[in-house]
């Protein structure tokens, strides 16, 4: 059994896009080629690694393992280019870091623009992921850090503070809800919304919330941020849930009103999540630091 590092990144490329002709050219293979490859990996050990499923080619439980290693095997190497790239002038680490919506637009900007101009040889891969999908990333070596939610399990990672993000409800100063100082999801079921685009983690998460309130939400308009949502609410275009980071911004503004979510799910408590804190590379352990020490008390390794 003898796979090289292109077999590997070819197995993954074709997990990501779920087809093994978009994998081959993110791989910069032929098909044919790239084709070849795959039976070479499967003739190898003797089981098959793909299966065509509805949304395109998916891993058998065999593939699932090799995808596993392959990330650890990859991620170890680029952990060893960046560690050894600190040395060479011009030649930067790379840090992948999966997170949900409200801590890529609300927290990290700031925070990772500090760390980035003090650190040169260093860039960061931000992914704006689901915590459970961000969970299954950082333990499968596809990131090194995650932010994820308190609500979700995160097995045997190392986690450490982060922020507490709340969610608020937003109205026009014109809507009848606008006199209200808290209400419940399944209040405002039956209202119009004006959401996230479609492939936000903040989006799925509120669509999960409100069928388990009972109604899906039904939405007027989708918009890339949360300044366009507040816009929008603004105007009487619908209502809106966005993070009280977000709202704050247009306290003073006189079209919007701030309602607080009474549901215990709207108070989110963020960690940031490592496999192992003190194996971590130099660059990632100091990103890991300057996180906990903005948003934490302590800092403990």
């Amino acid at each position: 059994m003898r796979f090289d590092l292109i077999d590997l990144r070819l197995f993954l490329h074709i997990l990501d896009t779920g087809s093994i002709t978009h994998g081959a050219a993110r791989a910069n293979l032929s098909l044919p080629s790239a084709s070849a490859r795959l039976r070479g990996m499967e003739d190898a050990l003797g089981m098959p690694l793909l299966e065509r499923g509805r949304r395109g080619v998916e891993s058998t439980p065999t593939g699932d393992t090799l995808a596993h290693h392959a990330r650890l095997v990859l991620g170890q190497i680029e952990r060893m280019q960046g560690e050894l790239g600190e040395h060479q002038q011009g030649r930067k680490a790379c840090i992948r870091l999966w997170t949900n919506t409200a801590a890529i637009t609300e927290f990290l900007p700031s925070a990772i623009g500090l760390f980035l101009r003090d650190h040169p040889n260093v860039q960061v891969d931000l992914k704006e992921r689901q915590s459970s999908e961000t969970v299954k990333a950082v333990l499968g070596g596809a990131a090194e850090i995650g932010i994820i939610s308190d609500a979700v399990e995160h097995g045997a990672l190392q986690t450490l503070p982060f922020a507490v993000d709340k969610l608020v409800l937003v109205a026009s100063r014109d809507d009848a809800l606008a006199a209200r100082r808290r209400v419940a999801l399944a209040e405002v079921t039956e209202r119009e919304f004006i959401g996230l685009s479609a492939d936000s983690a903040l989006q799925t998460y509120l669509g999960e919330r409100a069928l388990l309130a009972g109604q899906a939400l039904a939405f007027r308009a989708n918009v890339r941020t949360f300044d366009g949502v507040c816009r929008m609410v603004e105007q009487g275009a619908g209502i809106g849930i966005v993070p009280a980071t977000a709202a704050k911004r247009y306290r003073g503004t006189p079209g919007i009103r701030t309602i607080g979510l009474s549901d215990p799910w709207a108070t989110r408590r963020l960690l940031i999540c490592m496999r192992d804190l003190n194996a971590m590379p130099r660059a990632e352990k100091a990103l890991v630091r300057h996180l906990a020490s903005l948003h934490s008390d302590s800092f403990r390794t």
